[in-house]
């Protein structure tokens, strides 16, 4: 289960990264393109949610006791999420001015504004390139998580086979015991019984 669910997260860290490098892009593209570059990244958008539905679903079906770490990553993916709708929203708002101006003729504060998208952009691309770090940390993380389970799950079973091994011995020496026990009750019984005749045929003779 836990397989798929790294799969779905780095899918959504592949998208949102995509999404993120496009947002960017926007209030610099021609209106046609723009246009063309928005409704990619509203279709992203819904692409993004339904990884979350699928990571959601997957965290449901882990044990409690293992749902925490689970949890707390999905509350940051969707907090992530609302942070790139913003700037979706802001990187729309900026390209409908853009627009507005554009037909209007008002080049007032054009250079004001692409230094601050700038600055937008390269945020943004930062706090990108960090959610492929982090991700990648989880996936290698989970990993050696992974391959310590599974040697422990080796270690139990050869305690497991070993302990069979000595309960078979201890079954088989205990059918010894009774045998010789029995044995040596048999010749004790045998021996009791000869004593009385012969001490019941002195009394005869007596």
């Amino acid at each position: 289960m836990s397989s798929d669910f790294e799969g779905y997260e780095q899918d959504f860290a592949v998208l949102t990264a995509e999404i993120t490098s496009k947002i960017a892009r926007v209030p610099r593209l021609p209106p046609d393109e723009k246009k063309q570059m928005v409704a990619n990244v509203e279709k992203q958008f819904e692409e993004a949610k339904e990884l979350l539905e699928q990571m959601d679903l997957e965290v449901r079906e882990i044990p409690p006791q293992s749902r925490g770490m689970y949890s707390n990553r999905m509350r940051s993916y969707k907090q992530e999420m609302g942070k790139l709708e913003t700037d979706f929203k802001r990187s729309r708002i900026a390209y409908s001015d853009e627009v507005r101006n554009e037909l209007l003729g008002d080049d007032g504060n054009s250079s004001e504004n692409q230094r601050a998208h700038l600055l937008d952009n390269t945020e943004r691309l930062e706090r990108s390139s960090r959610r492929l770090e982090a991700g990648y940390q989880i996936a290698v993380e989970t990993e050696q998580i992974g391959q310590e389970m599974l040697e422990n799950l080796s270690h139990d079973r050869e305690k497991i086979q070993r302990a069979r091994e000595r309960l078979r011995e201890t079954d088989a020496n205990l059918g010894k015991s009774s045998r010789v026990l029995t044995g040596m009750l048999r010749s004790f019984f045998l021996r009791l019984a000869s004593l009385m005749d012969t001490k019941w045929l002195q009394q005869i003779q007596d």
